[in-house]
């Protein structure tokens, strides 16, 4: 394996280039190759079975591409699916669970943590589970959010919209109740809407970005392989979807902070 070899990154949709955006800080030299599976898209509310066979799917996709490292830049598929991606896998792997709830955990002072995701992902407490591992004591409060990817897809992000204001608050009111001082945001989609819901949950909560806390342990994994490019030469990265691109070229921009210039191409998915 070649310290030269793309980063393969895959999400069920758009959301995982909120992450891409992230890598894009934190390791400049490397290549990204994307999958978005946005002609299956949401796995979140899908049994485990087919996440797990979509996730294998992808993740044959990305191999046949020689990626040295693979990462599920979805919750869902982290959550649901990712110890098992781990074990088979040929390569490195991360999924967005394990470094999002250490960040979290060292992130609170008064223990009380919130979850915010897809209802996949908080039906199987995977946060949950992990941050009580790393601390009993912690009080986790979960809520599936399932209007936000939704919101975001469609470009309903800006803090002063009140649509998504009302929905902000009919989902995290409770949270906010319960006096958590730290609040994952469990899916890739939502550190778009992270203005409106610091708005609403106030200056004494800090949200944790999965996307790039997930970019930073990757970092860690590849130096410690000794697999981090050196090569500072301007990398190209690479995006397919299951779908026709139109509308990922449309949405794309708003995750990734800039115009999306690239080509982008539609593979099926199904033969993998």
């Amino acid at each position: 394996m070649s310290s030269e070899n793309a980063i393969g990154v895959f999400d069920s949709g758009l959301g995982g280039l909120s992450a891409v955006k992230e890598f894009s800080h934190v390791l400049p030299n490397e290549k990204i190759i994307y999958f978005g599976d946005t002609g299956r898209v949401p796995y979140g509310n899908r049994s485990r079975d087919t996440i797990t066979k979509y996730a294998f799917q992808d993740t044959r996709f990305l191999l046949e591409n020689n990626v040295k490292m693979i990462v599920a830049a979805c919750g869902t598929v982290s959550s649901v699916a990712g110890a098992e991606l781990e074990s088979k896998l040929c390569v490195p792997y991360t999924g967005v669970v394990n470094p999002t709830a250490f960040a979290a955990a060292h992130k609170t002072k008064n223990g009380k943590i919130g979850v915010i995701g897809t209802a996949a992902t908080i039906g199987s407490h995977s946060y949950k589970l992990r941050l009580q591992k790393l601390n009993p004591e912690f009080n986790i409060f979960e809520m599936a959010c399932p209007l936000f990817v939704p919101l975001v897809e469609n470009g309903f992000i800006c803090r002063d919209d009140q649509i998504v204001r009302l929905v902000i608050r009919r989902y995290l009111s409770e949270l906010k109740d319960e006096g958590i001082d730290t609040l994952i945001l469990g899916c890739t989609h939502y550190p778009l809407l992270s203005e409106a819901i610091s708005d609403f949950m106030g200056e004494g909560v800090t949200l944790v970005d999965s996307g790039y806390e997930t970019a930073v342990y990757s970092a860690k994994i590849l130096r410690e392989q000794a697999l981090l490019n050196e090569d500072k030469t301007e990398k190209t990265p690479e995006f397919f979807v299951s779908d026709t691109p139109d509308d990922f070229k449309n949405v794309a921009g708003l995750f990734l902070g800039r115009d999306m210039e690239h080509r982008v191409t539609q593979i099926d998915i199904e033969q993998y």
